[in-house]
């Protein structure tokens, strides 16, 4: 099941020097090399082959693809050729334009680059058809290996290319993105963002253009010098406008990549420019400052040259800023270190990892308009102590990232709509309850719910103590989940996943009470009618007695209790170890099932004979059972139907178990005491 409960420890960022690997058969890239190298064979990879169901899981190819070597489309193939470039980036026959857009940004920092490409791989005499990158995933770095098998039709390589026909660094690099997504056809559609953290592992922010601080240029400016990813793009008012061309050659619904961005002198003033790409590496802007436009004329040739402006249809134009905001939408920014744009100064930034789950009738409560079941989501706390410099506040910023949903598209799985809210801890330890969030407020939220893959926002919130709540938007929606905080002074994080913990009264013995009661009369007449002079009973005989009592009582609409439950009640109250309950046995077991009865009907809010799921924490904590995520999504699974709705019979089946399992649980602990005192006493 793709949806359990993982550790939710914080953690530390994994160092960017260490790449986990991930080829099935545990061995390494040099090692798979070395082997095809020393056998004189070209490697095929198993994990990826060559066949259509690493194309395409919905559909087959519309035409037929030949998967072929670099060596048997051209005949002296380079991996890079004159250095990697934004030029080398040319889309093939998939809708991978974001992928694109964060490949070119991805050329400008050759650090960044020669982390995700590594450099020492060729043609040449060592090659073994094989080749590998590197990228980030959910806090830490993955190398992905590949074989150089790449689908051409005619000879053509079908999708990413370069623009010199002999360099393949870029499709190759395409080829290991989408083995890590499960296919080329994972990577239809996207955000530019996305890419660009699984490249750098970096931070992630958002700017509607039109809504942008003043400092915008100041802001682009800023974050291009500090060697951090920009991408950008035009909106689109319905789905048919997608990839429509406008007057003004931009096409709507497209990733582009930002380039650069500089001054120019022109006619006596200074102009604020911006280079743009389309990873297409044609079809450009044809407005003022495009690539043949007149203005242009005023610009001396070394101007040009340092702007390295050239009247090639090669996808990359240059634009007044000011048109730039008006005609583009969008902008996302992947910072490589969570420093403001609009800070002077750079910092040392702290950041811890949680990784959770939301599963479906335990812990998918979904946003706050659902209450019934919103507190039910994992809550993480966040302890801010030290005030930013200078300041009376904390800053941090809290990046929630669904995990795999890339992935798992073939499974029909889509991006969710996520986010997050953050309220000020009421001081006590432990899972906070409904009745908390129906009369509280929150103190900061993720700036809005929407369908990505990460929602990041930056956050100035007082020194104290925070409950972080991570949702999805609508309830029993199951995704994993990776929650980054980032904080410039340290803050410590926990999860409030309760410890186990059982509060149950000391068992008392069966003894014959002096004076029966009302309620005892009735039971002993039922068992002497039906058990004989022993006054034993089987589990088909209990399943009688109890079903026949629990008709009578007027406000219990439940469901007769099935003969499991009955052969599990004798597993737990038989002492004598015959299969049969004696009538002291019951007595005792009757106070128990009054109490789990009176639990039951005080979560069974509609007085329906089930309860909610999601109510299921708090109902077995009355009880005296205090659960982890973990036991909690196990016991759902087990005991909750479709509706997420759960019957008295699997509560009491439940709670029968719990118990049996704390009995073993205090026997083991009782011997590991006496085997420890009497070590000790040795």
């Amino acid at each position: 099941m793709p949806y359990l409960y993982q550790d939710a420890k914080p953690r530390l960022p994994t160092l960017p020097g260490a790449a986990r690997t991930t080829h099935s058969s545990g061995k390494t890239y040099k090692e798979l090399k070395q082997e095809c190298v020393h056998k004189g064979v070209l490697f095929e990879d198993p994990d990826f082959p060559a066949c259509n169901s690493s194309l395409f899981f919905s559909e087959k190819p519309p035409i037929p693809f030949i998967w072929k070597r670099p060596m048997d489309i051209v005949k002296d193939p380079k991996f890079i050729l004159g250095g990697a470039t934004r030029t080398d980036i040319c889309q093939g026959d998939l809708g991978d334009c974001w992928l694109l857009a964060a490949i070119a940004s991805l050329t400008l920092n050759e650090k960044t680059l020669a982390r995700v490409v590594p450099l020492d791989q060729n043609f040449g005499p060592d090659y073994g058809g094989i080749f590998h990158f590197q990228f980030w995933q959910h806090n830490e770095w993955l190398d992905v290996v590949i074989d150089d098998r790449l689908p051409t039709f005619k000879g053509r390589l079908v999708f990413l290319h370069s623009a010199e026909h002999n360099e393949f660094w870029s499709a190759l690099l395409e080829k290991a993105y989408a083995k890590l997504n499960g296919s080329y056809e994972a990577l239809k559609g996207g955000s530019t963002i996305e890419a660009m953290e699984d490249f750098t592992g970096g931070v992630g922010e958002m700017y509607e253009v039109k809504k942008a601080p003043d400092n915008f240029y100041e802001i682009l400016e800023k974050a291009l010098k500090r060697c951090s990813m920009v991408g950008c793009s035009v909106d689109t008012s319905s789905a048919a406008e997608s990839e429509a061309k406008t007057s003004f050659g931009l096409i709507k619904g497209h990733a582009y990549s930002v380039t650069g961005i500089d001054e120019v002198r022109y006619q006596g003033q200074q102009v604020q420019l911006i280079r743009i790409r389309n990873p297409w590496g044609q079809v450009e802007w044809n407005g003022p400052w495009s690539d043949s436009s007149p203005e242009w004329r005023s610009v001396s040739p070394s101007e040009q040259r340092r702007l390295s402006q050239a009247a090639l249809d090669d996808g990359e134009f240059w634009m007044k800023f000011e048109d730039f905001k008006v005609h583009f939408d969008k902008v996302e920014i992947c910072n490589l270190t969570p420093d403001a744009l609009e800070d002077s100064a750079a910092h040392k930034w702290e950041v811890t990892i949680h990784q959770g789950s939301w599963v479906r009738g335990s812990t998918a409560g979904g946003c706050r308009n659902f209450l019934e079941t919103f507190w039910t989501n994992p809550q993480i706390k966040l302890h801010l102590t030290g005030k930013d410099d200078g300041q009376d506040d904390c800053t941090f910023i809290a990046a929630l990232m669904q995990k795999d949903r890339r992935k798992l598209k073939k499974l029909g799985a889509e991006m969710l709509t996520i986010g997050y809210s953050i309220y000020e801890s009421p001081g006590k330890d432990g899972h906070l309850g409904k009745d908390f969030f129906r009369y509280h407020a929150s103190k900061a939220r993720s700036k809005t719910y929407i369908n990505l893959r990460e929602v990041s926002n930056r956050f100035k919130l007082p020194p104290g103590d925070y409950i972080l709540i991570p949702t999805t938007f609508e309830p029993h929606q199951e995704a994993d989940f990776c929650l980054r905080i980032f904080s410039e002074k340290k803050a410590i994080t926990e999860d409030l996943d309760e410890n186990v913990a059982i509060d149950l009264p000391e068992p008392p013995n069966p003894t014959p009470s002096p004076q029966e009661t009302e309620e005892e009369k009735q039971f002993r007449e039922l068992f002497e009618q039906i058990s004989g002079e022993d006054m034993e009973i089987a589990a088909e005989e209990l399943e009688y007695v109890l079903n026949a009592v629990l008709k009578k009582t007027k406000n219990i609409k439940f469901k007769n209790l099935s003969l499991i439950s009955c052969r599990n009640i004798i597993s737990l109250m038989d002492t004598s170890g015959n299969g049969k309950l004696e009538f002291s046995e019951f007595k005792v077991f009757w106070e128990k099932m009054k109490k789990w009865i009176n639990i039951f009907l005080q979560f069974d809010f509609d007085k329906s004979g089930s309860m909610s799921s999601y109510e299921l924490r708090s109902a077995l904590k009355a009880a005296g059972y205090q659960l982890n995520n973990y036991l909690l999504q196990l016991i759902v699974l087990r005991y909750s139907d479709e509706q997420f709705q759960i019957e008295f019979d699997d509560f009491l089946n439940c709670l029968i178990r719990l118990e049996n399992a704390s009995r073993v649980f205090h026997a083991l602990s009782v011997k590991n005491k006496e085997f420890i005192n009497l070590n000790i006493s040795e």
